[in-house]
């Protein structure tokens, strides 16, 4: 009797290993047939010739990048058109590439949607989100236009030149010669100044204090003729000199404030520089201490 249920338990045991490496073969059976599903989406070929024309399309962009470069330092008046222009191509050229990258590489039918419809999209989308969500953020910023190529801008305590706007971000150039990436849905979500807009010309602010006991009358028209004999002053604007009582350390200073636009962005801190010099020098020659 012991003989038989020994003899049943070993063959039950060995009918429990055979169960399991059929179903471990299986599994293997599966993982192998999903991997061969998933080699035939792609074209092999296409990746390989996706390479060339990735490589290809950065060159065609650093090509855009010099040649519109040089045609901005010598068409200044223009500097402005060219640089929305290399972004408008930059846009383009990144869209056609990723495009074309797709067609080469992915074989797209109703089997492969199927296949890859449900975990690679969701993958994928989780994985991407912010990147989405700034190619997203760079076309509402296209169309919105909150700012543009070439305007002088501050946010979040940097101040320049907006130099491009790409699918992901926003490169600004401050005035101090360093370059600043924004993330494009950053800026949505953020305030941003613009100080012209879409135009060359800027309003500049120049102050200067004075003692309440100075001659603040002959101070403002030192001040404005400084402004108005500037070298970058631009004149189609008004000229204007306001003022206003502040008090520093215990001291009730005299603030002129003068209002002026440059003529171009680009010299704004030499605006300022030269009218700050020609005033300080007026009123020394007449007499008037600055604070």
């Amino acid at each position: 009797m012991k003989r038989w249920q020994s003899a049943g338990s070993a063959a039950a045991a060995a009918f429990i290993v055979s169960l399991t490496r059929v179903a471990r073969a299986d599994e293997l059976a599966d993982a192998a047939s999903d991997l061969t599903k998933m080699a035939s989406v792609v074209r092999w070929s296409g990746v390989i010739a996706s390479v060339f024309v990735i490589a290809l399309a950065a060159l065609i962009v650093r090509g855009l990048s010099i040649v519109l470069g040089r045609l901005s330092a010598r068409y200044t008046d223009r500097r402005l058109t060219l640089q929305q222009i290399a972004s408008i191509a930059r846009f383009v050229v990144y869209i056609v590439t990723a495009s074309i990258v797709v067609a080469m590489s992915v074989r797209i039918d109703d089997k492969v949607l199927t296949l890859l419809g449900g975990t690679l999209a969701v993958a994928i989308g989780f994985a991407m989100r912010d990147l989405v969500a700034s190619v997203i953020a760079g076309v509402i910023i296209m169309l919105d236009r909150p700012f543009q190529v070439g305007d002088r801008v501050e946010y979040a305590g940097a101040y320049g030149d907006i130099v491009a706007i790409g699918l992901r971000s926003v490169r600004m150039h401050t005035l101090d010669e360093n370059t600043v990436t924004i993330p494009n849905n950053k800026i949505l979500t953020d305030i941003t100044s613009s100080v012209n807009y879409g135009v060359l010309d800027m309003q500049v602010n120049i102050d200067l204090f004075l003692d309440v006991e100075e001659d603040f009358v002959l101070a403002e028209r030192l001040l404005r003729e400084a402004m108005l004999t500037s070298n970058f002053v631009y004149l189609a604007q008004p000229v204007l000199v306001g003022m206003a009582e502040r008090l520093d350390k215990g001291r009730v200073l005299l603030q002129l404030r003068g209002k002026a636009s440059c003529f171009d962005t680009t010299y704004e801190k030499d605006f300022v520089s030269e009218v700050t010099r020609r005033a300080l020098l007026a009123f020394k020659a007449n007499g008037i201490k600055v604070g």
